[in-house]
């Protein structure tokens, strides 16, 4: 019974938090108010808070209470070079990747283009759909040479294709060449996203390089617009 009081109230908080009853960057009510409000101990009401920070829905700041962060929105590095499993295990919610397209396949001219591929070269074709807290609302788009990733199974898309490559096909994943621009969607995101009434997507693109600074993967990331924020960081030198 005391763990489930301490679960009971974590739910209860988030869901509030989630439905908007406390607004970002408001302060949640004291620890003090909550015992009352809940009718238990304080130990009970630290346990569910600090559960609420681990999985980011506050901030707890010393002798000031507790700080509501804004949870509909989920951290998309633009600088960095991570994978969609480890950006999950970040987000501490909910995620599955739906396989919806695998297949080897001869470059259109935009490939050709992307790729500096020819008619001669066989591609991978990976189209995954991520869903977070049951919405999909990731369509990420990945184009492999097939002469640099010989086996691809739906197995490996489902779990992490770099993980693969990396420790797997030893292959040296260096840098990449990003793109971001905003776009009507189109009928694949409708087919394969829940749009929720948006027509627009935000789009990154990646031309993915080996450290021998072969280009060996371009990647589309087609992200819902409610749902990601953009960050990076700079220094002034």
């Amino acid at each position: 019974m005391y763990e489930n009081k301490y679960l009971t109230i974590y739910h209860d908080l988030a869901g509030k938090i989630r439905q908007g009853y406390w607004k970002p960057y408001d302060k949640l009510p004291s620890e003090n108010e909550l015992v009352k409000r809940y009718r238990t101990s304080r130990e009970t009401i630290r346990k569910a808070l600090n559960l609420l920070s681990e999985h980011g829905y506050i901030q707890k700041m010393k002798g000031k209470g507790s700080l509501v962060l804004d949870v509909g929105k989920y951290d998309f590095p633009v600088s960095g070079l991570v994978s969609f499993k480890e950006l999950a295990q970040n987000m501490k919610q909910p995620v599955k990747t739906i396989v919806n397209e695998l297949e080897v396949i001869k470059p259109d001219p935009d490939l050709k283009r992307y790729l500096h591929a020819t008619s001669k070269d066989e591609i991978w074709k990976v189209i995954r759909s991520r869903e977070i807290e049951g919405e999909r609302i990731i369509l990420d788009k990945d184009f492999f040479y097939k002469k640099y990733v010989p086996t691809l199974t739906r197995e490996i898309c489902e779990d992490s294709i770099y993980e693969y490559l990396e420790k797997q096909l030893k292959l040296k994943i260096s840098f990449a060449k990003k793109e971001m621009t905003v776009e009507k969607v189109n009928d694949e995101d409708r087919k394969y996203l829940d749009l929720n009434g948006y027509d627009h997507i935000v789009v990154v693109k990646n031309f993915v390089y080996l450290d021998d600074a072969t280009l060996f993967q371009y990647t589309e990331s087609r992200h819902r617009l409610d749902k990601f924020r953009f960050v990076d960081f700079a220094r002034r030198k």
